[in-house]
């Protein structure tokens, strides 16, 4: 994404079905380098459907805070729809592919 950004991390926390927990950093950033915050992702059955309960913590300022949220924001928006079988149409972060 974002012109070829890497991210990185380790699994910390794995419970099949249920939660997901990672470190996550950018290759090459100072300010989140690899591993250097935390992912949390814990999916709860809820009537009819699943929630995914998700927490991004060790960000370093407000700025990487609303940045990451977008991101974050627009990819579960689009996982969103995948879900419910409707196509996202092109990723406006991603760069066409050759």
């Amino acid at each position: 994404m974002n012109g070829g950004a890497v991210a990185r991390g380790v699994f910390r926390e794995v419970v099949p079905v249920h939660r997901l927990a990672y470190s996550f950093g950018w290759e090459g950033d100072e300010e989140v380098p690899p591993g250097s915050s935390l992912v949390e992702i814990d999916l709860l059955d809820r009537e009819g459907g699943t929630l995914l309960r998700m927490a991004h913590s060790g960000l370093p300022n407000a700025a990487q805070r609303a940045g990451h949220g977008t991101g974050w924001a627009h990819y579960l928006g689009r996982l969103a729809l995948v879900a419910s079988g409707v196509n996202p149409g092109p990723d406006r972060f991603s760069p066409p592919r050759e």
